[in-house]
């Protein structure tokens, strides 16, 4: 009998063991998360693709590398003197703009390949969202990669190593810089119905792909093809390598500006978008507001999105808000818009937008009762981008005055303060009225943080109350894709196509909404000089100008290193308070100076080997099929 009891303890102690050695073998992980439960969770896909989003690259943002803003014509660098070396860039390196995340592609790529093997969960619908939304990615990627580098490995699936010691399997050659135009367009169209980013009331999501997403990149993309296609082989040596990596054929520029115009206007036409037209009172005001406002918007189709509430913020207001206004007790006025930009703007009857500063036999100045006087009737788009001498922002008048010129009887002392804010007063001036000498805002010669162009960005500032503080940052987000660049994109299109009545309209609808006369542009007026002019103006730090010089082969002629080019310098424009007792017309009156901004060093030099990045020499080592770009 005891020998049957060991026996049944001993059967069911087996049994037990058995038992739970089966479960231990098959527990969930509780630190790992499976295939099958990533690719079947909705929610868990979004993050993954939140994070894809999140990688893509923009030369300029209002995170990470917003500094580049200050190293071109547009603006220039005003903020701590270490980083003066934007001001003196004697040229750009080859490698500049380089760009070569096959990680990223990778990673898409693996997700793809997931989705198909393991999403057995999802609806098809479902599959065909995030399988298009990274499609989508992976073209914007693709399009960064072959504005930059030309033509590129394609690479759209999985490169796993097999061991055997030979990699010769993953060295991928590039391709034509046609086929990565042609697979970022035959993408879209195979995705653009798939992606179903809409709300109930069928509005688009401005931070996820949807259709009009997938027409946007294609309005970009292949303008920036037929561009290159047309301007490119206009130049005296095309700039091209044999196997077709850069340089596109001639005989593609109609076929790709047509397709980018069917993109454009089918964005316009839709319905789903609109201009920006909220604040009709001001339309300076209306244009900050179409580009930053983030409720009632519908100009903007895809977006860069900041949100304080999940801590999600950015310090671009705290760098750049003026001194003088400044919130916080460190770092102000980074970015500074030149006088090259501000002269851009047209005046609303048309006429050039240089500044009246002096009479036309330059015999005298031209003397304004307030600083802001200068500006009057100029396009509406230059107070939405800039913050001008004589006007304010969060409230608060932004003091721009340089010093004084007192007149001697014969000719004017100019007088400019050490100090920001400081008066003409004893005991410094015995002779002083106590009015202004210098603005608390500047602009400065030589101290850091301050303008030295004369002029501070309101585009993308924040206008907030504390945005520009350490302790709030900022949420405002930053625009890639919004209908005013699709407007342009259009507008180009079809005036390369001879459409001009068509593209006189849109431009004209741009350029109404800034305060011109409708129909300020017919096919009778319309330029290539005068589209590009625009673009400038429209689409000023939007992370546009130097991709526009470049795909219309005019870079190395805008910015070609010569001191006496005017655009390749760096402009300034200082104000000054008149002192002249016993004459009423100029006592007291405002007076402007044109000037090289005093911390701009080197003229921009752009040469031919910008046209393309150099390619980093350890891709090169480990990928021998890689051929360099022309120059390098």
């Amino acid at each position: 009998m005891k020998t049957l009891y060991k026996f049944l303890i001993a059967g069911c102690l087996l049994t037990t063991i058995a038992g739970c050695k089966k479960n231990w073998l098959e527990r969930t992980p509780q630190t790992i998360i499976l295939e099958d439960q990533v690719w079947n969770d909705p929610k868990q896909i979004l993050g993954l693709l939140a994070n894809y989003y999140d990688r893509l690259p923009t030369d300029m943002g209002v995170d990470g590398n917003w500094r580049n803003m200050a190293d071109y014509d547009d603006a220039m660098w005003s903020g701590y003197t270490g980083e003066d070396g934007r001001n003196n860039i004697i040229s750009y390196a080859y490698s500049r703009w380089a760009y070569w995340d096959y990680t990223l592609i990778r990673d898409i790529n693996l997700a793809l390949e997931s989705i198909e093997k393991y999403s057995v969960k999802l609806t098809d619908v479902q599959k065909k969202q995030f399988s298009g939304e990274l499609r989508f990615i992976r073209a914007y990627v693709y399009f960064e990669l072959v504005k930059r580098m030309g033509g590129v490995p394609l690479v759209t699936k999985q490169l796993i190593y097999d061991f055997s010691g030979d990699p010769s399997s993953l060295q991928q050659p590039r391709v034509k810089e046609s086929d990565i135009y042609d697979f970022i367009s035959s993408e879209m169209d195979a995705i653009r119905e798939d992606l179903k980013n809409v709300d109930d009331k069928g509005t688009p999501s401005n931070s996820r792909a949807n259709k009009f997403t997938a027409l946007a990149l294609k309005s970009r993309a292949l303008l920036y093809a037929a561009s290159i296609a047309k301007y490119n082989n206009l130049m005296a040596s095309p700039i091209s390598l044999p196997g077709g990596e850069v340089g596109i054929p001639a005989s593609k520029a109609t076929e790709y500006y047509t397709k980018s115009l069917e993109a454009s206007k089918e964005i316009i036409t839709s319905g789903a978008f609109a201009l920006y037209k909220g604040n009709p009172a001001n339309l300076g005001e209306n244009f900050y507001e179409a580009v930053v406002r983030k409720s009632s918007n519908k100009e903007a189709i895809f977006v860069r999105d900041f949100l304080s509430a999940k801590n999600k913020r950015h310090a671009f207001s705290y760098d750049n808000i003026p001194l003088g206004i400044r919130e916080d007790n460190l770092s102000s006025s980074c970015i500074t818009p030149s006088l090259n930009l501000v002269e851009s703007y047209e005046y609303l009857d048309g006429s050039n937008g240089a500044l009246k500063t002096n009479l036309p036999d330059n015999s005298d100045f031209i003397y304004y009762n307030s600083p802001e006087d200068i500006f009057a009737n100029k396009d509406a788009r230059l107070y939405g981008t800039v913050i001008l001498p004589g006007t304010s922002f969060k409230g608060r008048s932004v003091q721009i005055q340089a010093g004084v010129m007192k007149w001697n009887g014969t000719a004017y002392q100019t007088i400019e303060g050490s100090q920001l804010g400081a008066t003409y007063s004893p005991p410094a001036f015995p002779d002083g009225d106590g009015k202004l000498l210098t603005g608390s805002s500047g602009p400065h010669r030589s101290i850091q943080e301050v303008t030295n162009s004369g002029f501070y960005l309101r585009k993308f500032v924040d206008a907030g109350a504390g945005t520009s503080t350490r302790g709030i940052l900022s949420d405002t987000w930053w625009v890639w894709f919004r209908l005013g660049e699709i407007y342009l994109n259009a507008a180009e299109a079809a005036f390369e196509l001879d459409q001009k009545v068509d593209a006189a309209t849109w431009i004209s609808a741009l350029r109404e909404r800034a305060g011109f006369a409708p129909n300020s542009v017919t096919s009778a007026t319309i330029t290539m000089d005068r589209i590009r002019n625009e673009r400038r103006v429209e689409l000023a730090f939007e992370d546009h100008r130097v991709w526009d010089l470049k795909r219309w082969r005019i870079a190395d002629q805008v910015w070609n290193g010569q001191p006496n080019n005017p655009n390749a310098t760096v402009y300034a424009l200082y104000p000054y308070r008149i002192i002249r007792p016993g004459d009423a017309a100029r006592d007291g009156k405002y007076v402007f100076v044109k000037l090289t901004a005093p911390r701009f060093r080197a003229p921009r030099f752009f040469q031919l080997g910008n046209y393309y990045s150099a390619i980093d020499q350890g891709i090169i080592n480990n990928n021998p099929k890689i051929v360099r770009n022309p120059f390098h």
